[in-house]
């Protein structure tokens, strides 16, 4: 099948074509980082958190937000969804993928993630981390391969591809708790220090998971023709809703517990989230397309402000670990290693999704 992501329009191989450009430039960002460390960053010992974490956080939480999609399909046996698991499957896999790339940037150098490889601590949280996101990320291209292959053939999926589904919602959730407890065991950063980082963690990721989704089955539709279902919309868009009341609620409540309040940008997060949740909430304004869509797009931009901006960078301050404050600003070099992995996941997931379609399409032919 993987055949049918070497064929396509004009549009197709341009898109390809400008995602490798990308691609060619972080990566030769990061051969600069490669030899000379961190020191071509922002980061260093004090400011030992920046951009890369900030995307692997927000990264983590929409590779883990696709097990909504799985449970609501396996186990409440939702056929209205059954055109989107799949897509929501393939859309973890690309993430999670991200997720590992960004975990190799911010360690500095490559070499040094095969101590967590040859040399293993259970005692460490990355290497907890690690080892679930890698089992997590297996079992959606597993089955998600497997479910699409068996569609290609025009036959039920095999049982044993239930099974593997199911192993990746504790996956899921653990990424997600994992990512959370890290984060929190640092007493010196005291925007970390809350009982309630894991469940916003969780919150946001289905929240900015869904509303992702959503976005992404309406641009198949308008470039390729291909509906998902309006009924998986609406599935999608409750979820969405519903996680991102309580991801405002939990936030809203930390702006009286933490400096929070101090930070522009999370003022930002909070309003485009209360906003977004409010469209979503009101049916009479979630029947208009661009308000629709505007409250998505509003919506994942508030987690991924929340998630980078603020709580990870903290604006242009950022808590070291024994809390001091330092200044920190990304460089280029920061910025075209983020721009290459983003594009690198991107065409994976655009690769995938046109197997996805060309499938459909075919059996629906």
């Amino acid at each position: 099948m993987i055949e049918k992501a070497l064929k396509g329009n004009r549009s197709y191989w341009i898109w390809i074509v400008f995602l490798v450009t990308l691609v060619a430039s972080g990566l030769s960002a990061y051969y600069q980082q490669r030899w000379f460390g961190l020191t071509v960053t922002g980061m260093g010992r004090e400011a030992s958190f920046g951009i890369y974490t900030a995307q692997l956080t927000f990264l983590l939480g929409v590779a883990a937000s696709a097990v909504m999609v799985v449970f609501s399909f396996s186990l409440r046996r939702q056929k209205e969804l059954a055109k989107t698991v799949i897509i929501a499957l393939f859309m973890a896999v690309s993430a999670a993928l991200m997720s590992m790339l960004f975990v190799v940037a911010d360690m500095g150098k490559p070499d040094r993630v095969l101590n967590i490889i040859f040399f293993p601590n259970p005692r460490s949280l990355v290497f907890w981390d690690l080892l679930l996101l890698s089992g997590y990320l297996a079992t959606s291209l597993i089955s998600g391969w497997a479910m699409l292959g068996a569609e290609h053939k025009g036959v039920p999926p095999s049982a044993w591809v239930t099974s593997v589904m199911y192993l990746s919602i504790p996956l899921a959730f653990g990424i997600a708790t994992i990512s959370a407890v890290l984060y929190a065991g640092l007493p010196g950063i005291n925007l970390w220090l809350t009982a309630v980082l894991a469940i916003r963690f969780i919150a946001s990721a289905l929240a900015a998971g869904m509303a992702l989704l959503i976005l992404v089955t309406l641009m198949l539709k308008e470039t390729t023709g291909f509906d998902a279902g309006k009924e998986a919309r609406e599935k999608l868009a409750m979820v969405a809703t519903y996680a991102g009341i309580a991801n405002v609620l939990l936030l809203g409540v930390q702006f009286i517990t933490t400096t929070y309040s101090n930070l522009p940008w999370m003022w930002f997060s909070l309003i485009i989230g209360v906003v977004s949740v409010t469209i979503l909430l009101l049916p009479a304004l979630r029947k208009s397309q661009l308000l629709f869509v505007g409250a998505c797009t509003a919506l994942v931009l508030s987690v991924w402000v929340d998630k980078s901006a603020g709580l990870m960078i903290g604006g242009e301050l950022v808590p070291a670990p024994l809390g001091s404050i330092v200044a920190y600003a990304p460089t280029s070099t920061e910025l075209f290693v983020v721009v290459g992995i983003w594009s690198l996941g991107t065409m994976l997931f655009t690769a995938l999704l046109k197997v996805v379609v060309a499938v459909k399409v075919d059996n629906e032919g």
